[in-house]
């Protein structure tokens, strides 16, 4: 049956709602405290050759981008011949999956009248994979945990006890583990199950009709977006903290008629620790940065994203190969925007934010009865993970956001969640006074935080930060965000990465940074200012220092406040 375009456009509607569907019943039916609360998930419908022509709004980049080139390796491992109704496969491969073990992919053919028609995929991070742990610890991948290679989850509908019982026998967190990968199972069939309901209320047999309108109509697009462009290239860098050495990004973005290429020779080699980023990763979010700079809303799929091309050399920080240690491959992955942006900011001003946080603000503690003197009989053994952001950088026409991770967009998990899932205790979560950086555009706040134990609990906390030595830095006359700070509530000083013994009865105090600036701050609006001060987003001192606040005002902003009145 032939479809008008009007038809075409709302089944592309329907299958953008079905995979948000798929999404949100991941969400709902998770056991890990990362995909329940924090969403760090993906989900899509891609066609019989393994092109996404649909994603989640729920989900992060790395895992939607990446996952876009997840399932032609599926395709390419499973062998067509052994594709069949029933089948769910599985993988965490770094390097055909979205960047490290740590994250659980897998993809389910679509059978409709007996033909395939497509499959859907969906992506979780998972709390624990076995091996040291979620870090940067490791020296190659064989040591960061439990490798599943592309195969069968289940065989026309009958489960591999023989794999369940080896991942049980590897992780940690046995149950919470395979609830996860029965949860990502079920979320794809819910997909499959909606498809077929669009596909007989249109009458459809197979999706090619409606994949070659989603994919010409969405290439198109984009293209036009990029021939608008000025047709020249400009460099970009960014230096981070790595993990005893600093890590430099060198990218340059050249826009050429139909396409944008970005070449990052250049950048750092490999680092003998595991914050390396396989090309999949970097490729995404270098893909997503440039994606928002230009078509933010033309949707996401295999031909919106085929016209940004990424290069680098191989064994490059952002192109590690196998066997490199990957597991925190978010950090330098979450940088890439950044080092893209300010090479894009050259070719066209105007349009791409300061600077932010970048990388999650992550931690695990890993809990365990104290050794120092007995235990309580109730004390136990528990991986808590929990996802934390530092500011967002300020825009050009808006301030930054507080506490909001960019550009993952991971959601910040709520202690109560937190301390539910293990023997942690979260002393302190507030914003952090004065850490965006000063600007006609304020950049977004970082936050305090201050974790401990339960009594009769010692823990090794597993460190994931950056911005330690290198805060983010402002643009077009911005001022910078502030650093990342980590110690102990004794003042024992701490690494911003890897895995670091706490005490029983002691603390850890973080700090996490703030976003930088956008313009002179001599260029913001005096009540805007007055806001941020009597909302405690700027001190005093910086009310005055930075922004030229008399002290008259920053003393009438203090009585406002007092008296209870609305300071704008």
């Amino acid at each position: 049956m032939t479809h008008s375009n009007v038809a075409y456009q709302v089944m592309w509607n329907r299958l953008i709602s079905v995979v948000e569907e798929q999404a949100q019943a991941l969400v709902r039916t998770a056991f890990s405290t990362s995909v329940r609360e924090a969403g760090d998930l993906s989900a899509g419908v891609y066609d019989v050759a393994g092109q996404m022509l649909a994603q989640a709004v729920t989900g992060t980049p790395g895992h939607v981008n990446a996952m876009a080139d997840a399932v032609a390796h599926f395709i390419r491992r499973i062998g067509p011949e052994n594709i069949a109704e029933g089948d769910v496969y599985i993988t965490n491969d770094p390097w055909e999956g979205t960047g490290h073990l740590h994250d659980i992919t897998m993809v389910t053919p679509s059978f409709h009248g007996g033909a395939l028609v497509g499959f859907f995929a969906c992506t979780a991070h998972i709390v624990d994979i076995g091996g040291r742990g979620f870090g940067a610890d490791a020296a190659s991948v064989y040591e960061e945990g439990l490798y599943i290679p592309i195969m069968k989850f289940a065989d026309r509908g009958v489960v591999d006890e023989t794999l369940t019982r080896i991942i049980r026998g590897n992780v940690r967190e046995p149950d919470q583990l395979i609830g996860d990968i029965y949860a990502l199972a079920t979320c794809n069939e819910i997909g499959h199950r909606r498809l077929i309901e669009m596909m007989q209320e249109f009458d459809l047999s197979d999706l090619t009709g409606i994949a070659d309108f989603i994919l010409e109509n969405s290439r198109r697009a984009t293209i036009q977006r990029i021939a608008a462009l000025p047709q020249k290239s400009a460099d970009g860098e960014i230096t981070m903290d790595g993990f005893d050495r600093p890590i430099t990004l060198k990218v340059n973005v050249s826009v050429k008629g139909d396409r944008i290429v970005s070449d990052f020779t250049g950048s750092s080699g490999l680092d003998k620790k595991g914050i390396n980023c396989p090309l999949v990763y970097a490729k995404a979010y270098a893909c997503y940065a440039l994606k928002v700079a230009i078509a933010p809303e033309i949707p996401n799929n295999a031909a919106s994203l085929a016209p940004f091309e990424i290069a680098a050399p191989e064994n490059s920080i952002v192109n590690a190969l196998h066997p490199a240690p990957v597991a925190l491959r978010h950090i330098v992955g979450h940088f890439v925007p950044d080092a893209v942006f300010n090479a894009f900011d050259q070719i066209v001003p105007g349009i791409v934010p300061a600077e932010g946080a970048a990388c999650l603000c992550n931690f695990q503690v890993s809990l365990r009865p104290r050794t120092d003197a007995p235990a309580p009989v109730d004390a136990r053994r528990s991986e808590v993970l929990t996802f934390n952001s530092g500011g967002s950088g300020a825009r050009p026409d808006f301030d930054g956001l507080n506490a909001t991770a960019f550009p993952s967009g991971v959601m910040t998990m709520p202690v109560e969640a937190t301390e539910h899932a293990g023997p942690v205790i979260i002393w302190r979560k507030e914003l952090r006074p004065g850490s965006g950086g000063a600007g006609k555009q304020r950049g977004g706040l970082g936050q305090y935080m201050e974790v401990g134990a339960r009594e009769g609990h010692e823990f090794d906390i597993q460190a994931m930060f950056d911005r330690v030595d290198h805060p983010a830095k402002g643009r077009r006359g911005g001022g910078a965000g502030a650093p990342t700070t980590i110690a102990q509530d004794d003042g024992t000083p701490m690494r911003g990465k890897g895995k670091q013994f706490v005490a029983h009865g002691r603390r850890v105090m973080m700090a996490f940074p703030g976003g930088a600036g956008y313009g002179a701050a001599k260029d913001r609006p005096a009540h805007l200012v007055k806001r941020d001060l009597a909302r405690g987003y700027i001190t005093p001192e910086a009310a005055a220092q930075d922004y030229g606040l008399s002290a008259a005002d920053i003393a009438a902003v203090a009585q406002a406040v007092r008296n209870g009145e609305d300071v704008t």
